[in-house]
C-alpha cells in the first residue's frame, strides 16, 4: 500500500493523467484560475471577474482544439531484443521517417525506471521523405518484465496549454532474465534407496564418490583430481571422472512468501533476487546436463516438468516474471508430501525454515528423500536456517550477501548425502 503513495507512484499516476487529458500542466493552471475567478465572481458578483473566467476558460478550449491530432510519422527500433539477462547493456537505434513535413515536436521513448532514463528528443522540422535517427542505452540491472515504449511524437499549441502525442512505435516487451552462474550440486545418494531408483543413463561427472573413468587433461580441470600413476604409465596426463549419481530428476522449491525476505525501502528484496538467481543457475545447470527440472514456488508450479538445454529457456522466462506472493513455503512442501517424487533430488531455497516448514522437511526427509537446503542468509534470524535445517539431516549451503554462488554452493557438493 505505502508503494503506491511513494511520490514516485504519485507522480506516475499524474504523467499518465495529463497524457491522457491532453492538457498541460499550464493548461490545468488555467482552468483551476478559471474556476476560482468563476466562484469569486458568483460570491461578489463582479461582471468583470466571470470575463475573466470566461475567457481563460476559453483559453484552454482554443488551444487543446489547435493542438496537432495526428503527425505523419512512422518510427522503429533496432537493438531491441526480447529477451537479456541481469547486467546485459542493450544499444537501441531509433529511426524515424516522416510521411508529410512537420515541425516543432518532441520525439519521447518511455523507459522505465530500472531500465534508464526517458528518451526526449526536440526536433525543430523534419521534411517529408526525410529521416532523423538517435540512439540510446539501456542497462538492465534487473530481472524482471519491462515494457519500453511507447515511442511517440509530442506536439502541442503555440501556448503550451495542451499537447497532444501520436505513436510511431508500439509499446515492446523486454524480459531481463536473471543472472546465471556456473554451480556444481549433484544428487549422490539418498539415506536410503527402496527400492533402489537408478538414472536410464548414467553419466561421468566432474566430482564425485563413486569412480566412473579417467579420461585426457584438459585446461580448466582441478589438479586434485589427476591419477598420476596412470600419467607416468601411459606418457599422457589423466584426470579421474566420477559417476553422475543416482536420479536425473532435480524438483527445486523456491521460497516466494513476501514475509520471509527481505526488503528495502523501495520494495526491493535483495534475498529474494539471490533465492531467484540460485533456482536459475542451479536449474539450468542441470538442464544442461540433461536432468529433468521441475521448478515450485510457494503459490505453485512454475514451469510444466522441463528437460533439456533448448528448455532453459521456458525456466528463465518463468523466474523473470516471477513476483513476490502471500503463500508461505509450508504450502509447497505440503504439496510435496501428498505427491512426494521420492526419485527426485530435491532443491530447498528459503531464507528462513519456521517450526511448520521444519517439521514438513523432517517428514520428507524421514521418507528417504535426497534434500539440500540453500539458506538464503541475509539477517542474524536466517543464521538459524542453517542449524536448522543441517539439523534435520538434509545438505545445507549458505548464501550470504555479495558472495558469489559457485562459492557458495561449492561446499554442498555431494547433495543428497547428508547422514541423519
Amino acid at each position: 500500500m505505502a508503494e503506491n503513495w511513494s511520490p514516485r507512484a504519485v507522480k506516475r499516476r499524474l504523467d499518465d493523467l495529463q497524457r491522457r487529458l491532453g492538457i498541460t500542466r499550464a493548461g490545468q493552471m488555467a482552468l483551476l484560475a478559471a474556476v476560482g475567478l468563476w466562484i469569486a465572481a458568483r460570491v461578489v458578483a463582479g461582471t468583470a471577474m466571470y470575463l475573466f473566467a470566461y475567457g481563460a476558460a476559453l483559453l484552454v478550449i482554443v488551444s487543446y482544439a489547435i493542438a496537432p491530432r495526428r503527425l505523419r510519422l512512422t518510427g522503429e527500433r533496432e537493438g531491441l531484443f526480447p529477451r537479456a539477462q541481469e547486467g546485459d547493456r542493450l544499444d537501441v537505434r531509433v529511426r524515424l521517417t516522416a510521411t508529410r513535413t512537420v515541425s516543432t515536436f518532441i520525439l519521447e521513448e518511455r523507459v522505465p525506471e530500472r531500465l534508464g532514463n526517458p528518451v526526449r528528443v526536440p526536433i525543430a522540422k523534419l521534411s517529408s521523405g526525410a529521416a532523423v535517427e538517435h540512439r540510446y542505452g539501456l542497462r538492465c540491472g534487473r530481472r524482471g518484465v519491462y515494457q519500453v515504449g511507447p515511442l511517440v511524437a509530442i506536439a502541442g499549441d503555440p501556448l503550451g496549454l495542451s499537447q497532444r502525442e501520436t505513436v510511431v512505435a508500439e509499446p515492446f516487451e523486454l524480459l531481463v532474465h536473471p543472472r546465471v552462474e556456473l554451480v556444481n550440486d549433484r544428487p549422490l545418494t539418498r539415506q536410503f534407496e527402496d527400492p533402489p531408483v537408478r538414472p536410464p543413463v548414467s553419466k561421468p561427472w566432474p566430482s564425485g564418490l563413486e569412480f566412473y573413468g579417467m579420461r585426457e587433461y584438459t585446461p580448466g580441470d582441478d589438479l586434485r583430481r589427476i591419477v598420476w600413476r596412470a600419467s607416468a604409465r601411459t606418457g599422457t596426463i589423466m584426470v579421474r571422472e566420477a559417476e553422475q549419481g543416482i536420479t536425473d530428476k532435480i524438483m527445486m522449491v523456491l521460497n516466494t512468501d513476501r514475509a520471509a525476505h527481505s526488503r528495502d525501502g523501495e520494495g526491493y528484496s535483495e534475498s529474494f533476487e539471490a533465492g531467484i538467481r540460485v533456482a536459475a543457475s542451479i536449474g539450468v545447470g542441470h538442464l544442461r546436463e540433461g536432468y529433468e527440472v521441475r521448478c515450485e514456488t510457494s503459490g505453485g508450479p512454475l514451469t510444466r516438468p522441463l528437460r533439456g538445454p533448448a528448455s532453459q529457456m521456458m525456466l528463465l522466462d518463468g523466474l523473470a516474471r516471477l513476483e513476490h506472493s502471500r503463500d508461505s513455503l509450508s504450502n509447497a512442501l505440503m504439496r510435496l508430501l501428498i505427491r512426494p517424487a521420492r526419485d527426485a533430488h530435491h532443491v530447498i531455497i528459503t531464507p528462513r525454515l519456521h517450526a511448520t516448514e521444519a517439521t514438513q522437511l523432517r517428514m520428507l526427509v524421514n521418507r528417504g528423500v535426497s534434500v539440500l537446503v540453500v539458506a538464503l542468509v541475509w539477517d542474524e534470524a536466517d543464521a538459524e536456517t542453517i542449524g536448522t535445517a543441517a539439523g534435520l539431516g538434509c545438505a545445507v549451503a549458505g548464501v550470504h550477501p555479495g558472495q558469489d554462488l559457485a562459492t557458495a554452493l561449492y561446499g554442498a557438493l555431494g547433495a543428497g548425502a547428508g547422514s541423519r
